[in-house]
């Protein structure tokens, strides 16, 4: 259980952090055909907070990590930032707005889980090469 909290509060970390930092500095936009508010700012802030996660987890949490941190934390950063887009794309795609009704104004329970859903896949490629 501590691997999916960690991998939780990872990707969290990724998409508050993504958020404020593209709120606050705004700048240029990512790919704004498919995800229209998301900036190099965010993408920056996303690692930052993996970053930081990763290596919280692995020193105060005692989570041994096969990876560093430094290197774990920008890669699922990148990994849940693209399981996003690609949620995005495919909603853009079809013309539905929101993934369903489950959380009103978040865009649907996919939306909440996208970068879950590949940063998780990552994780398990990782352990299977390991």
């Amino acid at each position: 259980i501590s691997g999916f909290l960690w991998l939780l509060v990872t990707v969290w970390a990724v998409d508050i952090l993504a958020f404020a930092f593209g709120k606050v500095l705004g700048g240029p936009k990512i790919a704004p055909s498919i995800s229209p508010n998301k900036t190099w700012a965010g993408l920056l802030g996303g690692i930052f907070g993996a970053t930081l996660t990763c290596l919280a987890f692995q020193y105060f949490v005692l989570y041994p990590m096969e990876i560093s941190p430094l290197i774990l934390g920008p890669l699922i950063a990148v990994v849940a930032q693209a399981g996003d887009f690609w949620e995005s794309y495919v909603k853009r795609r079809f013309g539905v707005k929101d993934s369903s009704n489950i959380l009103p104004g978040h865009g649907g329970i996919l939306d909440r889980m996208d970068g879950f859903m590949t940063a998780a896949t990552l994780v398990a490629l990782l352990l299977w090469m390991s």
